[in-house]
């Protein structure tokens, strides 16, 4: 059984983990309320989406929270919360788990984890960049809009949740065909015997 390498020697897995303990928390807290029911969100947790939209103006948060437009009209977005409380979560806590434990059968997973939050956030990224910048034209309309330092920081908030599971992908993809391709030459091994 090979030994364990420790998480901080590994820089990657490192990066991994971290990404991951700072995920958590804002995915039950903040993303999470948009599914809760609003009986079980103590007050001053409920709070924290109010807080951050007041100042980011989120129009994806906004909308699945139903503090702007019709909720139903989110639904794509919702679906994509539902997939990161039942799948991305517990992904979360076994991805933790395996990295500190230098396990290798976490690889899968990971792989599996990078691709689809890729995938789901990169229309998010979409949104925010065709969201209207405001103006006097999308106030007077009353059309939901970002201002540019607002929009600055929706990418910079939403871009590393896209950029970092991408690369994690690609990263356990290789890391994956690495041991298929080891596992492939003892199986061959083996038969050669």
């Amino acid at each position: 059984m090979p030994t364990r390498t420790p998480l901080g020697s590994r820089p990657l897995d490192l990066l991994y983990f971290i990404f991951f303990v700072m995920h958590l928390p804002a995915s039950l807290l903040v993303d999470g309320q948009a599914l809760y029911p609003s009986a079980v969100v103590p007050s001053f947790i409920s709070q924290l989406p109010k807080m951050y939209t007041q100042l980011s103006a989120d129009p994806l948060i906004s909308g699945a929270m139903g503090y702007v437009g019709e909720s139903s009209n989110f639904v794509w977005f919702k679906t994509f919360l539902c997939v990161e409380m039942f799948f991305q979560v517990p992904v979360f806590i076994l991805g933790m788990i395996g990295l500190w434990k230098d396990c290798r059968s976490v690889y899968l997973l990971l792989l599996v984890y990078g691709a689809s939050t890729a995938t789901t956030t990169l229309p998010c990224v979409t949104v925010l960049l065709a969201t209207p910048t405001t103006s006097a034209q999308t106030i007077a309309a009353g059309i939901q809009s970002v201002t540019p330092s607002q929009r600055l920081m929706l990418l910079s908030s939403y871009l590393p949740f896209f950029l970092l599971p991408l690369y994690m992908a690609v990263d356990m993809a290789g890391r994956v065909s690495k041991l298929v391709q080891a596992g492939s030459v003892a199986t061959e091994g083996k038969k050669s015997q």
